[in-house]
């Protein structure tokens, strides 16, 4: 486990880290929206797709700020992941609206 006294603003850290991306995504996701007409075939597919995984990632921030700071573990700040999903999922996102304003 990790000290007391820090893991109350290391928890807060890494949830503004996850509402961060989950903004980012927001952005990407709303302009990717007006750009997809309502029946876009393949850009359609992949925005459904991306706002599927958005929405996952979102319940999971949901989760972070449910858990107390007493049972976080240092596993748990260590891990990666979801913050690289984030990533991934804005990376998409951003070729996608690229791929459609042009």
């Amino acid at each position: 486990m990790i000290d007391t006294p820090h893991v109350d603003r290391l928890v807060q850290q890494h949830i503004l880290e996850h509402e961060m991306r989950l903004k980012q995504v927001d952005t990407l996701l709303e302009r990717a929206r007006q750009l997809v007409p309502d029946a876009a075939g393949d850009a359609a597919k992949q925005l459904a797709t991306a706002k599927a995984e958005r929405d996952r990632l979102a319940g999971r921030v949901e989760e972070y700020k449910q858990l107390p700071a007493a049972q976080w573990s240092e596993a748990e700040f260590e891990n990666k992941g979801p913050m690289i999903v984030w990533d991934t999922l804005a990376q998409q996102l951003e070729k996608l609206v690229e791929r459609l304003e042009h």
